[in-house]
């Protein structure tokens, strides 16, 4: 017998181990960390904080107790122990609840303050003991840094000493990681030099959107501000701060810079040599360009304002058709030179001449109707007609038509080619008699009624029908 229960006490052994290891391990839960009120202002009645923390696990909790911290940045802490409130703590409670109160000392400094409890980890009897890492709030507001802290005010005013921007974007050195680098970025530069300006908006990233961007000069002999903008007037060191403003949350954040302006920049000045006018022989035809140099970005490269009469590329042109070339030459802006002015040069490529046969008789009468347009164009181009005598005669096509008595000016043009300059040739008529109107009668009928209707395009009255 003795045996015997020595073997079952053995394989109940071992079945309690197997069952044991078969439950997969864990770390204890945090279901809610809270405290109240999560703002104090130290002017109140009450500044007393209340704390709760719950956590579960499937084997129950080990700690009798959590330490509550509260920090603030530069490192001075408070605390207190929360404990259960299961009083005969019973460390196989799955979900165990820890609560405390903290009176504040009113000797306490505004700001923000980070809320934390210590480790709570699980009970041994699980054949594991794991924590759960110190514990903290969850997000409570969208206060940047300050999303799960304690906020405690003095008559309202937070102080909270916050970055409430970055920069300057030039000074690689900050290693800065900007969220527009399109913007922000080291290529973008300042030019400090007299008569220039300059914006912080242009060089620092605000981090609070609600807060404004200001610069004020410490060195106003040098450089002044109006506020928003730092105006460099003189040669010499420009003290600066830029700095977003003292709110209820936040303190005021400053950046002082100081740097060293020098002489104003020049606009840069261009030469153009002239181009001589051209032929419109052997088109389209290569021309080469002089070359045109600036002290500010050397070799300047000649743009197009007729791309259809001529395209350059480089140093040389390319004629395309006659007419005037107009060709424009300009530096950008640098850190030394202002931008020039646009310098613009136009020559002329003259295109062959060309002449218009034209002539018309010195009288027609309008009972003709029309007169047939007859011109040669020394070309051989294709030549159109056109007229300034509106409501005595009008053109289709080659047709003169003939519409009144008057004097009828009729002007013929061939428009030119690439390489053929326009011409145009004017002739007048002297148009006499009256039109001659062919008359003719219908018979319109309605009912019995009968009504004859006399015109050069008779209509029937309204009701009648035409008779057939």
């Amino acid at each position: 017998m003795k045996i015997k229960s020595t073997i079952i006490a053995l394989v109940l052994v071992m079945t309690g181990l197997a069952t044991t290891q078969a439950i997969a391990t864990e770390n204890p839960t945090v279901e809610s960390f809270t405290f109240t009120p999560t703002e104090i202002d130290l002017l109140s009645a009450d500044i007393k904080l209340s704390f709760e923390l719950i956590v579960s696990h499937p084997f129950g909790i080990e700690n009798p107790s959590s330490f509550i911290t509260i920090k603030d940045s530069v490192g001075s802490t408070w605390g207190m122990p929360i404990f259960r409130t299961d009083f005969l703590e019973n460390s196989a409670q799955k979900k165990v609840t820890y609560k405390g109160i903290l009176t504040l000392p009113r000797t306490i400094s505004p700001g923000v303050y980070a809320v934390s409890a210590s480790e709570i980890r699980n009970n041994k009897i699980a054949g594991y003991s794991y924590g759960t890492g110190e514990i903290f709030a969850k997000k409570i507001r969208d206060l940047p840094g300050a999303e799960n802290s304690l906020l405690i005010r003095s008559a309202g005013d937070l102080n909270y000493i916050y970055k409430t921007f970055q920069g300057p974007s030039y000074d690689s050195s900050l290693s800065i990681n900007f969220k527009d680098t399109n913007k922000y970025n080291s290529s973008n530069k300042p030019i400090w030099k007299v008569g220039e300006t300059y914006s912080p908006l242009d060089f620092y990233e605000l981090k609070i959107s609600s807060l404004e961007l200001q610069i004020k000069s410490n060195s106003p002999s040098i450089c002044s501000s109006d506020g928003k903008i730092l105006k460099l007037n003189y040669v010499g060191n420009c003290d600066f701060t830029v700095f977003t403003s003292k709110t209820k949350d936040f303190s005021i954040y400053e950046d002082r810079q100081t740097v060293q302006i020098t002489n104003s920049r020049i606009k840069s000045t261009l030469f153009i040599p002239q181009i001589e006018n051209q032929t419109a022989k052997n088109l389209p035809k290569i021309l080469n360009l002089p070359q045109v140099y600036s002290a500010a970005e050397g070799y300047v490269l000649a743009k197009t304002s007729t791309p259809l009469i001529c395209v350059p590329s480089g140093f040389t042109l390319r004629l395309i058709s006659g007419g005037i070339c107009t060709l424009t030459y300009e530096t950008a802006a640098t850190p030394t030179y202002l931008a020039s002015d646009v310098y613009q040069q136009t020559f002329e490529i003259l295109r062959d001449p060309q002449t218009i046969s034209f002539t018309l008789p010195n009288t027609a009468n309008v009972s003709s109707k029309s007169l047939a347009l007859t011109s040669t164009a020394s070309s051989g181009a294709a030549v159109t007609y056109s007229t300034s005598s509106a409501g005595i005669c009008s053109i289709t096509g080659s047709t003169l038509n003939l519409l009144t008595g008057g004097n009828c000016t009729v002007t013929a043009t061939q428009a030119g080619t690439s390489t053929l300059a326009p011409t145009s040739a004017t002739a007048t008529v002297m148009l006499t008699g009256a039109v001659v109107t062919n008359k003719k009668s219908i018979t319109c009928v309605k009912g019995k009624s009968t009504k004859k209707v006399s015109g050069t395009n008779p209509k029937c009255p309204k009701g009648y029908k035409l008779k057939k």
